[in-house]
């Protein structure tokens, strides 16, 4: 089995995570009615082996695609490797913190920042993978002092961390949070529009290297990452979700998608530019 079929058979097989995925997204609002943890562990599991799939992929393709150089591949990576390896309690989702960490009652009151990017089309993803913004800085940014910090490769991590922050202008989620005084343990990044982004890159750049796209699933995803899910990742779309009465009672079959409202954007000034 020579270089290129290796990588076409991890593309198509990453390609069935991502529709197995599509389809426990799907499922979710039906299997969420009469069992809550399922539906959460279902949809979180599904998006890991997403994570997995494209980690593999990064291994057969690294002579193709350098994964490091860019923000949201080299991020989807290191999350994975600490999914992965487990030795800490982050990167749990929004959604297991709500409905299955503690008694949601408990929450009442607080709110939740969610911040999200759109493609350069302009359409975000309907699914949303929501998880701490603070976790991403206790597992990669040395500054944090945090006993979760990942040792590996640690004498060149501040400085990659640091072309991380910007390439994904983290300090406008900061500026947000500070300015309507949330927590930083209640704003939340969502990982799909960077997923997205991520593989749009991968597929260009394996497409152009000529690597096929062979069956059903990688040849329906193909143009749809390289055409249309690039991705703005300098601007973000701020929403809110407030844990209510009628949130607690309703329980998360009341989505964030449907629960959750505007809080501005920093997209403003790129419109009225142009």
């Amino acid at each position: 089995m020579n270089d290129m079929s290796i990588i076409t058979n991890t593309l198509g097989r990453f390609a069935n995570n991502m529709r197995l995925y599509g389809e426990a997204f799907l499922r979710y609002r039906g299997l969420v009615e009469v069992d809550r943890e399922e539906a959460i562990h279902n949809l979180d599991r599904a998006f890991e082996q997403n994570l997995e799939g494209f980690h593999t992929l990064y291994d057969v393709s690294q002579g193709v695609f350098d994964f490091h150089v860019h923000a949201d591949t080299s991020l989807l990576i290191a999350i994975r490797n600490a999914i992965h390896h487990r030795n800490h309690p982050l990167f749990h989702s929004l959604l297991q913190t709500l409905w299955l960490d503690e008694e949601p009652e408990r929450l009442l009151g607080a709110e939740y920042l969610m911040a999200r990017h759109r493609t350069l089309g302009g359409n975000p993803p309907p699914m949303m993978h929501l998880i701490k913004l603070e976790d991403i800085y206790s597992r990669l940014d040395p500054r944090y002092g945090s006993i979760y910090m990942n040792q590996m490769g640690k004498a060149t991590s501040l400085a990659r961390f640091i072309a991380m922050e910007d390439a994904f202008a983290f300090e406008k989620i900061h500026a947000k949070a500070l300015k309507d005084h949330y927590p930083m343990k209640q704003v939340y990044l969502d990982l799909m529009p960077i997923f997205n982004s991520a593989v749009s890159k991968v597929f260009t750049a394996l497409d152009m290297a000529g690597v096929p796209f062979q069956g059903f699933d990688a040849n329906a995803y193909k143009s749809t990452f390289i055409e249309e899910l690039k991705t703005d990742l300098q601007h973000y779309d701020f929403f809110g979700l407030r844990m209510n009465a009628m949130q607690v009672e309703l329980g998360p079959r009341f989505t964030i998608q449907q629960a959750s409202t505007k809080r501005g954007c920093t997209y403003e000034k790129v419109m009225a530019d142009e």
